[in-house]
C-alpha cells in the first residue's frame, strides 16, 4: 500500500524538518515543506497531497487562510499547529487543532481524527 503523501506547511525551518522526519517515521511520505502561505497553495496543486500539517501562523501569510483557499479546489484532510490559543475563533468549527509543544502522539491522534473525519464526509 502507498504511504500517505503528506503536505507540511512550518515557517520554522527546524520545526518543519523535524516534522518531517516525525511523519516519515510514521510511515507517511513528505510530498514538500513549505514556509508561506504561497508557496503551500502552490505545493498542494503541484503534489496533489493526501494530508497537511499546518502551522496556524506563518511568517508570510496565513496557515488558515493558505487551507481555505487549497480546499476550494479539493477536500484535504488537515491538522493545524498552533503556537498559542489566541484566534480560536477563527477556525472552522471541527478544526482539528493541536498545540505547540506536542508530541508524536499528540500528532498521530491528530492525524487520526483528521483523516476519520474526512471518511465520514
Amino acid at each position: 500500500m502507498k504511504a500517505l503523501c503528506v503536505l507540511v506547511v512550518e515557517d520554522d525551518p527546524l520545526i518543519g524538518t523535524l516534522v518531517a522526519e516525525v511523519l516519515e517515521s510514521m510511515g507517511y511520505e513528505v510530498c514538500a515543506i513549505e514556509d508561506t502561505e504561497a508557496g503551500a497553495v502552490t505545493a498542494a496543486a503541484r503534489f496533489q497531497p493526501d494530508l497537511m500539517i499546518v502551522d496556524v501562523r506563518l511568517s508570510e501569510g496565513s496557515g488558515i487562510a493558505a487551507v481555505e483557499q487549497i480546499t476550494r479546489a479539493r477536500s484535504i484532510p488537515h491538522v493545524f499547529v498552533s503556537g498559542g490559543t489566541s484566534g480560536r475563533q477563527a477556525f472552522k468549527p471541527g478544526a482539528i487543532i493541536i498545540q505547540k509543544p506536542y508530541r508524536e502522539a499528540d500528532l498521530a491522534a491528530a492525524i487520526k481524527r483528521a483523516l476519520g473525519a474526512a471518511a465520514l464526509a
